[in-house]
């Protein structure tokens, strides 16, 4: 049989790869939801530091939606995360074999709705240094699974607590000014990340615990 051929601009993976994966490598495992495909959807995204810490877990409820679209835009979520916040080599795991077939181009995409959300996840990963992406079965896909779930269930966007850790700062910066009163600082949440209402004045390298509370219109 001959070997499946990959884009050749596309983002190596594990398995093709001559040598060891990077050092710092970031592991997402990523759901989407569907009841009813179509029907009210939901992703989710649990990301874990290369230590094995989870640093995001995140939960949207979409429209009436498919679960392959659904799936996408948990793919896009992490990608996006990782863009936005300095990470250079991502692992993205799914129990989804539509998804990681066509991501790795061995299954072609013909649903229109699918093909931009393709695009843009393929141009997104070429962003980062490292990437691939690798199909588990369900049962080692629990925890994204459940706040995918979750996320149906509340009828809206949520996300659990996560401490968002900052890239270490250099000697040279001194050291870390942490505030000593917690402050709260608005944000609106948007296609899987939080965007600020306001100018967040916090030193660089301090970390960040999120505690949201879902306001309702």
């Amino acid at each position: 049989m001959r070997a499946p051929k990959f884009p050749p601009d596309n983002a190596r993976l594990f398995s093709d790869s001559p040598s060891t994966p990077p050092a710092g490598v970031h592991i997402a495992n990523i759901d989407g939801a569907s009841r009813g495909n179509p029907g009210p959807a939901a992703y989710a995204v649990v990301m874990r530091d290369p230590n094995g810490n989870i640093i995001l877990e995140l939960g949207k409820r979409l429209g009436r939606d498919t679960n392959n679209v659904a799936e996408y835009y948990a793919l896009l979520a992490a990608l996006d995360y990782a863009t936005s916040n300095g990470i250079k080599a991502l692992r993205i795991r799914s129990d989804s074999e539509l998804l990681v077939r066509q991501m790795q181009g061995r299954y072609k995409v013909k649903s229109p709705d699918l093909k931009p959300l393709h695009e843009r996840a393929l141009k997104t990963s070429r962003q980062l240094q490292y990437f691939t992406i690798e199909h588990v079965r369900r049962e080692l896909n629990r925890d994204a699974d459940a706040l995918a779930n979750a996320a149906l269930d509340s009828g809206g966007p949520i996300a659990l607590p996560a401490t968002i850790a900052a890239p270490a700062r250099r000697a040279s910066e001194g050291p870390s000014a942490i505030p000593t009163k917690p402050r709260r600082i608005r944000a609106r949440f948007e296609r899987g990340a939080f965007v600020p209402l306001e100018k967040p004045e916090i030193p660089e390298g301090t970390e960040v615990v999120l505690e949201i509370h879902k306001r309702h219109r």
